[in-house]
């Protein structure tokens, strides 16, 4: 098997193979590391890559495989991991100056995890400054005049680049999704405080989540359950029944828009039922609500080293840092209680459909890199706090990916991901940057 078609395999599809003898995972990790060196002085998804450590273990999971000692479901599959995670031994960097850099002793639980499970990891992927809107140098793939998103830009581009077949990420806004819509891949984050963030560097603890970059909606099941500890399998179901708001139409461009309903409309041809549905009241106030929580809780996190290195700092990282720290007591309390109280309202709507069918983004990925984008569509489910998986669902008339979002109640991954494989398996989006 040559290498380019190596790359080109996803997470189930390599574990299988590693496990059947027919792929070694030092061919595997080669395939990759050719990719990145073919690949990344244009994308620039890396900020460190591991070859010796990623060889060497592929080494000893290939010696393992050989053994029929198999470590768990990832068993010799290759990682992109963002560098606002910890991996032993790594430097830690979170896409800032050297005042903010470390060389961790410990894995990050969901690294950790990941290792146990068999997985290889390849290096560390750029990220925003601490995970906010200050650019990394990572390009879109697609197009490297466009941006990648943000703050996951490199795992995002990393998987879309068939250099890694999978990657971990986070989001607080919308970090995993929208990245994962602007580059052509799947993107998918649980239920807050699912996936443990110990080992993480935080941006604001009640937002942040663990999530996952793939090519494919079961690679991301399978990794979900290595990272949550639960078996869940992404089995397509029967047609579903899809929630539709209007509202949310409404906040994106028409080619979106349109994209999205045509989207639903054929939905509906294969059995599925769409019903238009309305936001609660509370919906109005939670992107104000979020956001001062965000500003309260990076403030909070950040204020003994902003105290010394504030001119180290980015421009949109030391806006949000000295924003947060004008925040009352009172006014953080209260926007807690107003994002909690939406969450708590927007439950019932989920439960009562298989997903939430909205765009993931308002446009395709913008040109430039001087913006990461705009998260607003991705933001309510994070400050809900509830799962949420973004599906690369067509190309717009640029030649970018475009992406549906689906959305349901807190602690229903089976459900979401469930209707998400029956939705990858209509749309049937197969391109990928160059193809």
């Amino acid at each position: 098997m040559a290498p380019p078609e190596l790359s080109a395999l996803g997470v189930v599809e390599a574990a299988a193979e590693i496990r059947r003898g027919a792929v070694s995972p030092v061919s595997l990790v080669e395939a990759c590391l050719e990719r990145i060196r073919a690949l990344d002085g244009g994308v620039q998804a890396w900020v460190h890559v591991d070859d010796k450590g990623a060889l060497a273990a592929a080494r000893e999971r290939a010696e393992e495989a050989k053994r029929s000692t198999v470590r768990g479901p990832v068993h010799g599959i290759p990682v992109a991991v963002k560098d606002i995670f910890h991996v032993a031994g790594l430097p830690t960097t979170a896409g800032a100056r050297p005042f903010a850099h470390s060389r961790p002793g410990e894995d990050a639980t969901s690294v950790a995890r990941l290792r146990a499970a068999g997985a290889i990891i390849l290096g560390k992927t750029h990220t925003t400054q601490f995970a906010y809107r200050d650019p990394a140098p990572t390009r879109n793939p697609w197009n490297l005049a466009h941006t990648p998103g943000g703050s996951s830009a490199g795992s995002a581009a990393a998987v879309a680049a068939r250099m890694a077949p999978l990657a971990l990420g986070s989001q607080t806004v919308g970090s995993v999704l929208r990245p994962a819509a602007y580059c052509g891949v799947v993107g998918f984050k649980p239920t807050h405080g699912l996936v443990s963030t110990a080992g993480v560097i935080p941006l604001a603890w009640s937002l942040d989540h663990v999530g996952v970059f793939t090519r494919g909606v079961a690679d991301a099941a399978l990794v979900f359950s290595v990272l949550a500890r639960r078996n869940v399998v992404a089995e397509p179901g029967g047609p579903p029944r899809l929630a539709l708001a209007p509202d949310l139409l409404r906040r994106a461009s028409p080619e979106i828009a349109a994209h999205v309903q045509a989207t639903a409309d054929a939905f509906a041809r294969a059995g599925a039922t769409i019903a238009e549905v309305k936001l609660p009241a509370s919906f109005g106030g939670i992107h104000a609500a979020g956001q001062t929580v965000l500003e309260a809780e990076a403030a909070t996190y950040h204020e003994p080293r902003f105290a010394k290195h504030a001119d180290d700092y980015g421009p949109e990282i030391r806006k949000l840092v000295e924003k947060g720290l004008t925040i009352s007591a009172s006014a953080y309390v209260g926007a807690n209680r107003a994002r909690l109280a939406f969450s708590e309202e927007v439950m019932e709507l989920l439960a009562a459909h298989d997903a939430l069918l909205s765009p993931t983004a308002p446009a395709p990925a913008p040109e430039g890199l001087a913006s990461t984008g705009d998260a607003s569509l991705c933001a309510p489910w994070s400050f809900a706090g509830v799962p949420a998986v973004s599906l690369p669902s067509g190309l717009g008339a640029s030649g970018l990916p475009l992406a549906i979002q689906l959305v349901q109640a807190a602690g229903a991954e089976a459900r979401l991901l469930s209707v998400a494989a029956w939705c990858e398996r209509q749309l049937g989006f197969s391109r990928s940057p160059g193809h």
